[in-house]
């Protein structure tokens, strides 16, 4: 028993904390003993004659260190003191001089006159002998770190920026350790000739290849969370010319206040490069829309349907039901959130939407009071020539869910729809633009409120160019993109999705919101990007190879079509596109002939349905049948 109690000593002793509990034992016994000194002094009295030194060290030291460890100054180190640790101390010394005094009053039977000076004066003298101690270690420490000569084994690191979280990173790259900064670029000019932290702002961010070179810089790191993607595109192609290696903060939006912590760092990614600023929401509006509602998800295992759910599980709905076709997509999403929001109801439904006897058990069943219809087939090129599935998914599915919401009295029934809706010169194009008309047209003979929200690519969605681009990268390349001057609107998935709730609940019913898509990219720059973020070279080591448009793809999308008039709403990021009216009647006719040809597999009454409500199409060439497949040979 002797022996285990030994071995536990042992290992306490060793501790680092247990020397600086030591050492503030030491310093409380000689604060005491020096007030007592000072209270004799200073007033003329003798504390002596009515209580002993050695019984009243025990009270004190056990008071004082219980005090001590209550305020939190042992799970800190003094290699990183700071202002909340000297005002932990401030509190300690007080609270046990109260506690002292308490203590001592029981035991000296109230002589209080006599030696409640020495009890005044501890209070400081105790702050003075723990909080200079730990102040001197901290400003050696830093000191060391700063000095030139103890270069070997740090990186050496330039910070782009010299704001808060310039200033913020730098401090936390000096106290973590391994790194030293050499000093800041940033384009203020009045910061110029000025310092953070002692150290130099060294110029502006154009002088990064000179100076990086000059003084043997061995990483960057952008630390300007608030840079909107003009800026950080210039600033990513300034590090690339310097052939540096670099980093970034994630943004403000991402991350608030620990986007100054270095475990954070990560490479830039091709969202920071095509992000927009970030997206203001009126989360009052938002959670009044949803909180104690039931919300239904369909497609809520894809990626914008799997984001909503994320958000609208946040706003907390008295019932989340997702409905996804696919097993896989339904258990990721399923797991994500049982293990994420723990109070939340849910139901995940396998189940596919052009099923009638799933839509109307699934709405009968759960009675959601809002229904996100994300639930489509959106890949162009293989839709192109799979017109009956696209129909039977994205207009008759959609046909499905809608009247089911409208039997069963679902207050707001919202469409995810697209820019490739505008105009459509492609068969997915084609299938949402008869969604929307016929979302439309219910809203004016239903008490739902049907409202269509359109917007554009998602970066980084599934089936989306990004990934595509990252694989052929890396495998070496070639990156295939279809025609030099191609371009798309982009916005990120979680952008989309808050717009898209925002959207929805601020509607009144039949309008088309469309989200404000920035400016158009390039393709060709957006690959050229993703090599050079890579860490490689565009035409040296990854080429681009131009393959040619495909049946039904243009060379830019819009977002509002010549006869919908569009104006904007109260959110900044959300347009109101005013809808064309269809003609009810021969909308329905068509829709039955659909669902005719999509029963027989008729795919040419199924074209000519699609010709008729939607006459844009007529301008691209249609493919209506798969092509054959054709033996690849290799030469030689």
């Amino acid at each position: 028993m002797s022996g285990k109690h030994t071995n536990n000593w042992r290992v306490w002793a060793r501790h680092p904390r247990a020397a600086v509990v030591l050492h503030d034992l030491a310093m409380v016994f000689l604060s005491w003993y020096a007030a007592r000194f000072m209270a004799e002094r200073l007033f003329e009295i003798s504390i002596l004659d009515t209580w002993s030194l050695a019984g009243e060290l025990p009270v004190v030291m056990a008071l004082q260190g219980l005090v001590l460890a209550s305020t939190g100054l042992y799970r800190g180190l003094w290699r990183f003191a700071s202002f909340n640790d000297m005002w932990n101390i401030a509190r300690a010394a007080v609270f046990g001089a109260v506690l002292i005094f308490l203590g001592l009053a029981l035991l000296r039977g109230g002589e209080f006159a006599r030696w409640l000076p020495e009890v005044v004066v501890y209070p400081g003298l105790l702050f003075i002998a723990l909080a200079f101690p730990r102040m001197c270690y901290r400003f050696w420490k830093d000191s060391r770190a700063g000095r030139h000569g103890d270069d070997e084994g740090l990186e050496r690191v330039i910070v782009l920026g010299a704001g808060r979280s310039g200033a913020l990173l730098e401090r936390e790259l000096r106290h973590r350790g391994g790194y030293r900064v050499m000093g800041f670029l940033d384009d203020d000019p009045r910061l110029r000739g000025g310092a953070v932290h002692g150290l130099p702002v060294l110029g502006v961010i154009d002088d990064l290849p000179q100076l990086g070179h000059r003084l043997k810089v061995d990483l960057v790191i952008i630390a300007i969370p608030s840079a909107s993607n003009q800026q950080m595109q210039r600033i990513v192609r300034i590090c690339e010319d310097s052939d540096l290696e670099f980093r970034t903060l994630p943004t403000l939006q991402d991350l608030g206040n620990k986007a100054t912590r270095i475990n954070v760092l990560k490479k830039v990614a091709i969202d920071d490069l095509l992000g927009r600023e970030p997206v203001s929401l009126d989360w009052d509006a938002l959670r009044d829309g949803l909180v104690g509602k039931r919300v239904m998800v369909t497609g809520g295992g894809g990626s914008i349907g799997s984001e909503l759910c994320r958000q609208i599980a946040r706003l907390n709905p008295v019932e989340l039901v997702v409905v996804d076709h696919s097993e896989y997509a339904l258990y990721r999403i399923d797991l994500e959130l049982r293990g994420e929001f723990e109070d939340l109801v849910f139901s995940s439904i396998l189940g596919d939407i052009c099923d009638p006897a799933t839509v109307e058990t699934v709405i009968a069943r759960h009675q959601p009071e809002v229904i996100f219809h994300a639930a489509a087939y959106k890949h162009l090129p293989i839709l192109q020539t799979q017109i009956r599935e696209a129909v039977r998914n994205n207009v008759i599915g959609t046909r499905r869910l809608a009247e089911a919401a409208d039997r069963h009295g679902v207050g707001t029934f919202v469409l995810i729809s697209t820019d490739k809706a505008v105009n459509p010169a492609n068969i997915m194009g084609a299938t949402k633009r008869v969604a929307e008309m016929f979302c439309q047209s219910m809203n004016d003979r239903s008490p739902t409120r049907f409202v269509t929200v359109r917007f554009g690519n998602v970066l980084n969605s599934n089936g989306s160019v990004v990934p595509l681009f990252k694989e052929q990268i890396e495998r070496g390349g070639p990156v295939t993109v279809t025609h030099p001057e191609i371009s798309r609107y982009f916005m990120t998935i979680a952008e989309a999705s808050q717009l898209i709730m925002q959207a929805a609940l601020q509607g009144r019913g039949g309008e088309i919101y469309v989200l404000d898509m920035g400016e158009p990219v390039r393709i060709t720059y957006l690959a050229e990007q993703l090599i050079r973020l890579a860490g490689k070279e565009p035409g040296r080591d990854i080429q681009i190879v131009y393959t040619g448009l495909r049946a039904g793809e243009k060379l830019f999308e819009e977002l509002f079509h010549e006869l919908e008039p569009n104006e904007k709403t109260a959110h900044e990021k959300i347009f109101l596109a005013h809808p064309r009216q269809a003609d009810w009647t021969e909308l329905q006719r068509e829709l039955q002939a659909m669902e005719a040809g999509v029963q027989r597999y008729d795919v040419s009454t199924l074209q000519g349905c699609l010709l008729c409500l939607v006459p844009e199409l007529n301008r691209s060439p249609q493919r209506a049948e798969p092509d054959r497949v054709v033996p690849l040979h290799r030469a030689g």
